[in-house]
């Protein structure tokens, strides 16, 4: 029930993102007439084209990219060809002369029936340039319908968040509509409103074809309910759930297992068992590990078993090699379940990287936690659960753990920069120009600036739904963020080495390099990985980093800091 009220209270929220506000002077063009036989279509239409959409995006048919873009250009065509009517009366009329001839009752039936229909398509037309409003929150809905599937649950958590949009667009648009009426009552211009509304929806058109509505607006931090948003998650999606005493989940389903031939939890009986959710790839998986390293070295000879299973976020996360070679790279001893179908991940009903499920001895789920940290109540109740085991005493000392490198705990600066996904499924705060072009190679410039959080490519780069692929020498990606360390997922085709350069403010990052890199930013890229470019003295202040690639066939996806 609480992602639903997350979902619906994340539609509340897109009438003040970005993305939507170019939308308006669509939605109050009609804000004269009737809410019933006029607004209410158009919302209606509205929600039903993001459900559709939104649903097909997350089943993943890469069909639909294209789908999705056609249906932007017909959306801004027929919104022109509708905002030129508005300007223009005679052409308007002209528009409307084959219906005129229909004559009589029939006429007046056509008319009734096509102005609703209308209305219908123009919500239609509207709903696919509004369909990529896309917040935390909307992230989440979209991963949990992705992984659910194509099934009720996902498009009712889809259908909530559109009706949360269209609750906020239909109040915005009575009260608009009362603005309105008190404007043509007064002032006696309603046909140079109406001119007025059409430029407004010629330019909408303009400016979105263009890209300009993000890039502007991107400017005006008060636009942004990202904040917003991840404060809806934070307070409404606890890190700790409640205490269920349910039956643990049996491991059935996964792709391959390593470290261990495939494990089922009733053969464990006895053992306390922690079940870990995690992909190689994922900061906030890295950062736990030293901890349930240290734990399974402590506590296995007193009959604690811990299964990594490892839920792919990315495509290149299925494959085994890679898999292997990092759980080798990291020094995991503990079994690994590969669950590239999700079907663990589903029959625990989880939606967390990483996500801790701890079991006792009779395989009941005693405590469970999402995210990093709560390590010292994680073992604890470790220990407790051991001794309600054995019958034994063991001590509850903590584990002394220090991470290196990317799993090193994070900075104490809750204001760092947020995860940033490169690939336009998930993609924000991108202002290159131009803005994404979906599976296409394009060349893109970078701004001559960026404020905070902001990113942008520059030189020939192919934007899929994962990630931005460079596909001439000499590209470059820029970020202006706050944190101390800064990571990238990256990857090179086939793991050829490919050299790249970072810089922090224009300068070599010096004593403030990463792992992956050295005190004048060099270093290569091979293996599908995160790469820890960047880790300063301390977390203040904003910065700039640029990295600039000297291959083709990079993969860029997300960005992360600590």
């Amino acid at each position: 029930m609480l992602i639903f009220v997350l979902a619906f209270l994340g539609g509340l929220l897109t009438i003040f993102s970005p993305c939507v506000l170019p939308v308006l002077p669509f939605i109050f063009a009609r804000s004269g007439q009737s809410f019933r036989r006029n607004g209410l279509p158009i919302l209606i239409g509205m929600a039903a084209t993001f459900t559709v959409l939104a649903s097909l995006a997350a089943v993943g048919g890469a069909w639909l990219v294209a789908v999705n873009q056609y249906g932007r250009y017909a959306a801004m065509g027929l919104l022109l060809v509708l905002g030129f009517a508005l300007i223009f009366p005679a052409f308007s009329d002209r528009l409307m002369r084959p219906f005129v001839a229909l004559g009589g009752r029939l006429q007046a039936r056509a008319d009734a029936q096509a102005s609703i229909k209308g209305n219908l398509l123009l919500g239609v037309a509207v709903g696919f340039l509004w369909a990529p409003c896309a917040g935390p929150i909307l992230g989440l809905v979209l991963a949990g319908a992705a992984l659910q599937g194509a099934n009720l649950y996902s498009a009712f958590l889809l259908l909530a968040f559109a009706a949360g949009a269209a609750t906020s667009l239909a109040l915005a648009l009575l009260a608009g509509g009362r603005v309105f009426s008190m404007m043509k009552r007064g002032l006696g211009a309603e046909e140079w409103l109406r001119r007025g509304l059409g430029v407004l929806v010629v330019a909408g058109v303009i400016v979105i074809a263009l890209g300009w509505d993000t890039r502007f607006l991107a400017q005006f931090s008060f636009f942004n309910t990202a904040a917003t948003e991840q404060k809806l998650i934070a307070q409404l999606a606890q890190p700790t759930a409640k205490k269920q005493l349910r039956m643990a989940a049996e491991l059935q389903g996964g792709t391959q297992w390593l470290n261990s031939s495939p494990l089922q939890l009733s053969e464990l009986r006895g053992k306390v068992v922690l079940v870990d959710f995690w992909t190689y790839s994922c900061i906030n998986c890295l950062r736990t590990l030293p901890y349930l390293k240290a734990w399974d070295e402590k506590y296995r000879d007193q009959g604690l078993v811990i299964i990594g299973v490892h839920a792919p976020e990315f495509a290149f996360e299925k494959d085994a090699r890679n898999v292997e070679r990092a759980v080798r790279e990291l020094g995991i001893q503990y079994p690994v379940a590969m669950d590239n179908d999700f079907k663990i991940w589903n029959a625990y009903q989880n939606e967390y990287w990483p996500a801790h499920y701890l079991i006792d001895a009779q395989g009941r789920i005693r405590e469970q936690h999402f995210g990093e940290g709560n390590y010292r109540e994680t073992e604890q109740a470790i220990v407790a659960l051991l001794n309600e085991a054995n019958g034994s005493k063991l001590s509850a000392s903590p584990v002394a753990v220090r991470g290196s490198g990317a799993t090193a705990a994070a900075s104490a600066n809750n204001g760092r920069s947020p995860e940033t996904y490169l690939g336009y499924a998930r993609q924000r705060n991108m202002v290159s120009y131009p803005l994404a072009q979906h599976d296409l190679a394009a060349d893109y410039q970078a701004p001559a600036a960026l404020t905070l959080n902001q990113w942008a490519l520059n030189g020939n780069w192919k934007v899929t739904g994962e990630s931005a692929i460079l596909q001439r020498a000499g590209g470059a990606i820029s970020f202006r963020f706050k944190g101390r360390d800064l990571h990238l997922v990256l990857g090179s085709a086939d793991g050829k080495p490919v050299r790249f350069r970072v810089t922090l403010d224009g300068q070599a990052p010096g004593a403030s390099h990463g792992v992956d890199t050295d005190a004048a930013g060099k270093g290569q890229i091979g293996e599908q990985r995160l790469y820890q470019l960047l880790r300063l003295p301390d977390s203040e202040g904003e910065h700039t980093f640029k990295i600039e690639v000297y291959g083709t066939g990079v993969a860029a996806f997300a960005f992360t800091f600590g």
